[in-house]
């Protein structure tokens, strides 16, 4: 068996770029909805989008070579703990919902947010800024802009979140594993 630190250099080798990108196609939809609909079917979609984004990256993983469901990979204890920052990130939903039910608009700020934070122990696993970049730009961005475009949070907001994921993903395939 490996040791914790061998699982996490080979944790570290892998591209990274299936749930960036599925984090990425998400928001962009609500971006998009935000631009061509009304905000109560913004939030629909941004309900479905953002709650589909694991299920989207297990797909986007085939792809891109990580296939998150190859049965055949040997175990890794850090693959199990990036799936509890998943995890970590659907609870949020319970901030985010009674906030919500109290301001609508305060959807693309909490769940902006609070989904971000899965990025600071992705960070620490792999040993890069990257997530703490991904992470902190995108809070503060989430913040400026919800206060600066209220009537465009819907807007706004998500095609912010989309461009922390490009420059994101620009940095992950830049880095030396």
């Amino acid at each position: 068996m490996e040791s914790l630190e061998e699982q996490r250099k080979a944790f570290s080798k892998q591209k990274f770029l299936a749930t960036p990108l599925s984090g990425l196609i998400a928001w962009l939809l609500v971006g998009i909805s935000g631009l061509c609909f009304n905000d109560t079917i913004t939030v629909w979609v941004l309900f479905i989008a953002t709650g589909s984004i694991v299920y989207l990256a297990l797909f986007i993983s085939k792809f891109t070579g990580e296939n998150f469901l190859d049965k055949t990979k040997p175990k890794n204890a850090f693959d199990g703990l990036f799936m509890f920052t998943v995890v970590q990130a659907v609870l949020v939903y319970a901030i985010a919902i009674p906030f919500f039910l109290t301001d609508y608009t305060s959807l693309p700020l909490s769940i902006g947010v609070l989904t971000g934070t899965m990025w600071l122990p992705f960070s620490w696993i792999i040993k890069h800024w990257v997530g703490i970049f991904h992470a902190v730009v995108r809070t503060l961005l989430i913040v400026a802009l919800w206060y600066i475009f209220p009537e465009s949070r819907f807007v706004a907001i998500p095609f912010a979140i989309v461009m922390i994921y490009v420059i994101t993903m620009v940095i992950l395939t830049r880095r030396k594993p």
